[in-house]
């Protein structure tokens, strides 16, 4: 993958930006962007920096226990630390369109208090420079908690991370995105830990099938399926979507069906007037 001058000097730009604090705690999710923040930092201040991962309903176990190894294999040491509450927090659960913002003050106020026990002086989180093109109300919590966002501070996009992390040999440089469990569920239906089960388990059964992307949206009876579009042909086929579809069914769904536009990031803000919020 082809990397461009300018895509160097961002890079250059992280490290000063990371050089410049005494001790860093990142928001860990094993995904692309937090674990090249975490490599670049652990590299820029060694010794001195920690992975910080919340555990909570709505991240996917098989998520977690990836963190788990990926940490391990930087050298980086890791917090494992709870938010299981959170489904019980009423303005979360009742998924308005700001949920994100509600859940990102949460999970990050714990963060905090999990990098003061252990005297870390920068709190940081891996959102990149195109996130904030998008509708993402989680990244106001992070300006209000004073939550470093470095890759956002240096320009970095994701395919600049990507191609980046790929040089760097991070196995997660073509990994899929991963957005939490809740954002399956359409804003205004009630998120619960039986939801959050049945999406697990259904995105899981897609895995195992060997699709990489994918995401199981919850309309309540029937789950809508996205893969990438390269993908649907294969979802398709008869056999192939006999038995997922009769596993997906089975964790208590009356109907499923495939999307045809495939997968793409937020589809459920396709009915949102983001203007208006």
């Amino acid at each position: 993958m082809s990397i461009k001058p300018e895509t160097y000097a961002k890079f250059e730009k992280l490290k000063e930006i990371l050089a410049g604090c005494e001790s860093a705690a990142i928001a860990f999710s094993g995904g692309v962007d937090s674990t090249f923040l975490i490599a670049v930092a652990a590299e820029a201040v060694p010794g001195r920096v920690m992975a910080i991962t919340v555990t909570a309903p709505m991240t996917p176990d098989r998520e977690i226990r990836e963190s788990y190894k990926i940490a391990k294999d930087l050298g980086v040491e890791q917090i494992v630390t709870g938010a299981s509450d959170i489904i019980d927090i009423e303005v979360f659960s009742e998924n308005p369109p700001d949920r994100c913002y509600h859940c990102k003050l949460h999970f990050f106020a714990v963060i905090i208090d999990a990098a003061e026990d252990v005297g870390l002086e920068c709190v940081m989180e891996a959102s990149n420079a195109d996130d904030v093109d998008d509708y993402r109300p989680g990244l106001k919590a992070v300006e209000e908690l004073e939550v470093k966002s470095p890759l956002i501070e240096a320009g970095l996009t994701k395919a600049e991370i990507r191609a980046l992390s790929e040089e760097m040999g991070l196995v997660t440089w073509d990994k899929p995105s991963m957005a939490c469990l809740a954002s399956r569920v359409p804003y205004g239906e009630a998120v619960t830990l039986e939801k959050l089960e049945q999406i697990e388990k259904g995105e899981q059964i897609l895995v195992a099938e060997g699709f990489r992307l994918c995401r199981l949206r919850h309309h309540g009876s029937f789950a809508r399926i996205e893969v990438s579009l390269e993908d649907i042909e294969r979802l398709s086929k008869e056999r192939v979507w006999a038995r997922i579809a009769v596993a997906i069914l089975d964790l208590g769904f009356e109907r499923v069906e495939i999307d045809p536009k495939g997968y793409r990031t937020g589809s459920l803000n396709e009915a949102l007037d983001i203007e208006k919020l």
